[in-house]
């Protein structure tokens, strides 16, 4: 499908943010796209995963740095829940500085990497390290670019299957975009236990309900961004803390870090970083799909509202009907699907505020650091054994 034919970029943005913005739009005609590769490699996929799920005494281990770390985070509890084997996120940041903390060299362990890129030195210096460690590894690429690291060192070799993102999910611009949410929904779509069909099927779904939430939010993100604002806090519960942390990010990135953004789950906003809300605090709390997390939102929504303490309080999320939903929160109709599939709706919210208080700011979104401070893959890492 040609993202051209769906959502139009954002119109009224000064010079040095059509990437961004395009990159954001283009996103529901990329998950269709996605549901037509994944469609056509997922023998190749089933063939190369085998029984690895089904054994308990197995490892699963999702990593990326930033914004592909939350990636790992979001799917790594969902598909812990599905199997026998064992699933869990580690940042390569992390997996790095402390290995012995994160990998059992008695457990065979599946390394699934997230790279836009794919050329980041610590996303290649964690498959060194997992295949120097652990015996009978095995690792799945997920990535952006068919020439990165990854995809290249991955040519050829029985242990590694790397699948390839639609090439217009390598964002040009700096931050990341459409390449998060298609790694994101690739991966679900992979690992989740439900029948090939019923996955594609859900893809198609998410590109149709994105289509619509880009073009029926769009004035009001436009208009939520104007005010200026010095904090931004996003609140995600479960696997929507990934979100919410991935949510402040595209707002630090994008601002270069002149609006502060902080991220939390509802409940441990009570303990401490409450004290952040002042009359330039605009809060979005990304609402679960889930009941019981939706009672607690509404607790802390309700409570924020009646404090008054911050200048803006909304929500993003299903629309479930909820008597405490306020006329200024962004709802959308959708099925019932786990929080980690839904989250890329929710996020084209962040991802067009955090376009739209760039421009504000007078930034070139497609490149906020033009001194070289931040970089789109990241410099001058020294990797130490």
């Amino acid at each position: 499908m040609d993202a051209s034919l769906l959502s139009e970029p954002l119109t009224g943005l000064p010079a040095g943010g059509d990437h961004t913005a395009r990159e954001i739009a283009q996103q529901p005609a990329l998950w269709a796209a996605l549901a037509g590769s994944l469609d056509a490699a997922h023998a190749r996929i089933d063939a190369f995963l085998g029984d690895w799920l089904q054994r308990p005494d197995h490892r699963v281990v999702f990593t990326g740095a930033g914004s592909s770390g939350f990636i790992a985070e979001l799917v790594a509890d969902t598909v812990n829940a599905q199997w026998p084997a064992e699933a869990r996120a580690v940042h390569t940041t992390s997996l790095l500085t402390h290995p012995a903390l994160y990998l059992d060299p008695a457990r065979p362990t599946l390394l699934v990497s997230f790279g836009r890129s794919g050329s980041s030195p610590e996303s290649v210096a964690a498959v060194d390290l997992v295949r120097e460690r652990v015996a009978g590894s095995r690792f799945l690429d997920i990535t952006c670019n068919g020439d990165g690291e990854l995809a290249r060192r991955g040519r050829g070799r029985d242990d590694t299957l790397t699948l390839l993102m639609p090439p217009a999910s390598c964002d040009r611009a700096f931050a990341m975009t459409s390449s998060l949410t298609c790694m994101l929904l690739a991966a679900l779509a992979v690992f989740d236990a439900a029948p090939w069909p019923q996955r594609l099927a859900r893809l198609q779904q998410l590109a149709t309900l994105g289509e619509r939430a880009l073009a029926d939010w769009d004035d009001r993100i436009a208009a939520l961004a104007r005010p200026a604002c010095t904090r931004v806090i996003y609140l995600g519960s479960g696997p929507l803390e990934a979100l919410a942390r991935e949510a402040a990010l595209k707002v630090l990135e994008l601002s270069a870090g002149r609006v502060l953004a902080l991220a939390n789950t509802p409940l441990g906003f009570r303990h401490g970083p409450k004290s952040t809300l002042d009359a330039d605090t605009l809060v979005v709390v990304l609402r679960s799909a889930q009941p019981l997390a939706r009672r607690y939102e509404q607790d802390l929504l309700d409570e924020l509202r009646r404090d008054g303490v911050a200048g803006r309080v909304l929500s993003v999320g299903p629309d479930a009907g909820d008597s405490g939903e306020a006329p200024g929160d962004f709802t959308l109709a959708v099925p019932a699907l786990p929080d980690p599939w839904l989250a890329p709706l929710w996020l084209t919210l962040a991802q067009r505020y955090a376009l739209r208080r760039s421009a504000a700011l007078g930034l070139t979104p497609d490149n906020p650091f033009p001194d070289g401070t931040v970089n789109r893959v990241v410099r001058g890492v020294t990797l130490h054994r």
